[in-house]
């Protein structure tokens, strides 16, 4: 593969992943199974490996997933909370107790725990009684949901029986029930709301519910998994949470101490045959290193454990009808054809629908209408159908033809060469696409417009109150306080929250439009290159190929968009609103190139500068912000509590290690 093929295929990856986790983590609508995303994952990880000049720090592979919320106070975790390297096969578990033995040797033993498919919780207790519950969040920081954990039952306010710490904390996974997710979609169904999709998600949403009262209501559940403190009664990890189930917490039973990899295998097929046998959902089995003694000597990597692994078990298929194909279309004119199927029990739950991603896997499959299908749930969660019996298909079945023209709007579909999606190129004109573009306009990581959710621009577009993005700035509160469950204060804060948008830098601005290919990094590089919109509109396609970073692809798509007469429109109407579109004086003229051509990775805490303002200082002075270590890394910026791993490999590769005053020194006039 060569550097530009390589650097399109880090940025669809980016785009793809960083839009995954968004409606996995924020909106709770995942679209792709955790297998198909951790292969995702891992294939960005191997090409910024063997690419780290296109390494980005706001990657995937740099961080945990989010589920942050501006509704909820935010705090910032003792530990991090990591996320857990992932295995699908006992060859993968292999090799994970080969890593360990070459580091710490033989004589020790694993913990095998059941995976509790929910949403990540780590409480503080202090002199016994609980004092916070926080959410994963990012790894670093998450949300406080104290009232609303309190509701759930098999959280101890006061812990039972004596001889904890005074001060620990325990982690475990809030799940909703099977038999409580089912009466709860049942009872949405009946009111014509939204099905959640799976006990997962409705358990992370419940418990960032604003009312604890109907979280109450939910009949959350709580399994704990880990105790974290100084003064811990054992070193040994099962140990301790045999002592946590006596002080009041549940601790699941399946719990097992195993002294050697046929335990481990013994232990993943037996609940691989009898995990439904288990009232909440689990997706797979956490394998540790018992002793918390050997934890500490093997460390971590950037973003997961090296003493633990995750292991997924493998999807369950059954067969069924297919009765016919609709078609879906996304917020970049994607059209999705989803398969409507006879109800079939997987994974127990019931599954009626099932994505088929595109015309290819239509052909490969060689799909008829009445076909018998198989179909699985990969990582439990999005059905997928991965083969026909041919055997049982009518001799008149009609094949499944693609369509070309757009199921909404009528627009004949377009396929660009290279790609295997169909498009719907009317992206001012066709409804689904609208209502996408408003609804990545306003969210956290573009303009952070608070109060305008998906059901709310779904009320305004059906009202007609808003057909595009500029609309949103025309709004009156009479406008939405007419809309249906919109009062005072709700439709106040929706016009606070544009009004505050309008202080959003360019580079958001430009990322919020929703220009194919042009994610936050791209957006930012461009931003700083051109330093308007207006000197953005000039650029060829030559032009923009030789800012660096920049493929055919994306600079094909941005003159593809600032060449629709639409867009120009829209983006004149929203400069007259203040909305920014050059980049400040202020960033204009504090920009230098003093660190031109250095690559910097940022680790560890600092006295003077949080992590991101050393990032944009980097930026603004013609460096780049590496996430990773490599031979091409120019210093490493280290501040307190480096990470063990990166300082080791600093050292093997002869990285510089500087200090953030030597920084400073760097970048003074």
């Amino acid at each position: 593969m060569d550097r530009e093929e390589a650097y399109r295929k880090i940025t669809d990856l980016l785009q793809e992943l960083e839009e995954h986790n968004y409606k996995y983590y924020v909106l709770h609508q995942p679209e792709i199974s955790d297998y198909d995303f951790d292969m995702k994952l891992r294939e960005l990880e191997k090409l910024e490996a063997d690419f780290p000049e296109f390494a980005d720090p706001f990657s995937p592979t740099q961080r945990v997933g989010s589920d942050l919320s501006k509704a909820f106070e935010q705090v910032e975790h003792r530990y991090p909370m990591l996320s857990l390297s992932n295995a699908y096969s006992e060859e993968e578990i292999r090799d994970f107790d080969n890593r360990i033995k070459k580091l710490i040797g033989d004589g020790f033993e694993y913990v095998c725990e059941l995976k509790f498919d929910g949403s990540s919780i780590s409480l503080l207790y202090e002199q016994g009684k609980l004092v916070r519950a926080v959410t994963r969040g990012d790894g670093v920081k998450g949300d406080d949901v104290t009232a609303n954990v309190k509701t759930i039952r098999s959280v101890p306010m006061k812990l039972r029986g004596n001889g904890y710490p005074d001060s620990f904390e325990i982690r475990g996974e809030i799940v909703m029930p099977m038999h409580v997710f089912e009466e709860l979609n049942k009872q949405r169904e009946e009111s014509g709301e939204a099905l959640f999709a799976n006990p997962r998600n409705a358990a992370a949403g419940t418990l960032k519910m604003q009312n604890p009262s109907i979280v109450a209501s939910r009949k959350l559940d709580a399994y704990f998994f880990s105790v974290m403190g100084e003064k811990l009664p054992e070193d040994g990890h099962y140990q301790n949470l045999r002592k946590a189930a006596g002080w009041g917490f549940k601790v699941s039973e399946a719990m097992k101490l195993c002294r050697n990899l046929d335990e481990v295998y013994a232990y993943l097929n037996k609940w691989d045959l009898e995990r439904h046998k288990i009232p909440a959902g689990t997706d797979g089995v956490v394998i540790k290193v018992n002793s918390q003694q050997l934890q500490e000597e093997l460390g971590f990597t950037a973003k997961s454990p090296r003493w633990a692994v995750a292991y997924k078990f493998k999807a369950e298929s059954a067969a069924t009808v297919l009765k016919s194909v609709t078609y879906q279309v996304g917020r970049t004119g994607a059209v999705t054809p989803v398969a409507n199927l006879d109800p079939v029990q997987i994974a127990g739950t019931v599954v009626k629908r099932a994505s088929l991603h595109n015309s290819d896997i239509i052909k490969k499959l060689d799909l008829h209408l009445n076909d018998t299908v198989f179909v699985e749930k990969g990582g439990e969660i999005i059905p997928k159908i991965t083969g026909v019996k041919a055997d049982m298909r009518h001799p008149m079945a009609k094949p499944v033809q693609f369509i070309d023209k757009c199921p909404e709007c009528n627009t004949p579909l377009v396929r660009t060469e290279g790609e295997a999606a169909h498009y719907c190129p009317n992206d001012m004109g066709c409804p689904p696409q609208i209502k996408g573009k408003i609804e990545h306009f306003v969210s956290r990581r573009a303009m952070d417009i608070d109060g305008l959710g998906q059901e709310t621009i779904e009320s305004l577009y059906n009202h007609g109150l808003v057909k595009g993005i500029a609309d949103l700035f025309t709004l009156k509160k009479e406008q939405l306080t007419e809309l249906e469950r919109m009062g005072d204060k709700s439709a106040q804060r929706i016009l606070d929250g544009l009004e505050e948008s309008k202080k959003a830098p360019f580079e958001r601005v430009l990322y919020a439009l929703g220009i194919r290919y042009v994610g936050e990094t791209v957006a930012k590089k461009l931003a700083m290159e051109v330093f308007s919109i207006d000197n953005l509109k000039l650029k060829s396609k030559e032009e923009l190929e030789e800012i660096n970073e920049i493929g055919e692809r994306i600079a094909e798509s941005v003159v593809e968009y600032l060449s629709e007469p639409g867009h120009l429109e829209m983006i004149e109407f929203l400069k007259e609103q203040g909305l920014h579109f050059q980049i400040s004086e202020e960033k204009i003229s504090n920009r230098t190139d003093k660190l031109k051509g250095l690559s910097i990775v940022i680790s560890g805490t600092f006295e003077n500068h949080s992590r991101d303002e050393l990032k944009q200082l980097i930026e603004q002075n013609g460096g780049k912000n590496v996430g990773s270590i490599s031979k091409k890394t120019s210093y490493i910026l280290a501040g307190e509590n480096m990470g063990p791993s990166k300082l080791e490999k600093a050292e093997q590769l002869g990285v510089p290690i500087i200090s953030e005053v030597d920084f400073m020194k760097m970048i003074e006039v």
